[in-house]
């Protein structure tokens, strides 16, 4: 009988950190969205100096900075698509 009851309080408790994981996924998708921004600011501003030091290498860093960027852009969407899924679970 009280492993009822310990199941009782555990469902109770899970019901009650509903609207705490709500917040943590709508946090977590900001800091996503702010980092995301950040990587790829930073990979422009680096492929924007090279390319400024040495004019030469401008097409390789320009392709590089692109492909660079589509991947923080996939990995900042899939972290987003989950924190969106833990909210609205």
């Amino acid at each position: 009988m009280s492993l009822l009851v310990l199941l009782q309080d555990v469902v109770q408790a899970a019901v009650d950190l509903a609207p705490l994981a709500k917040l943590g996924a709508a946090l977590a998708a900001g800091i996503v969205t702010i980092g995301a921004g950040l990587g790829i600011s930073r990979i422009a501003s680096s492929a924007l100096e090279s390319s400024a030091r040495q004019p030469e290498i401008a097409d390789k860093a320009q392709t590089s900075m692109l492909i660079s960027a589509a991947f923080v852009e996939g990995v900042s969407l899939f972290a987003l698509v989950v924190c969106l899924l833990i909210g609205i679970a």
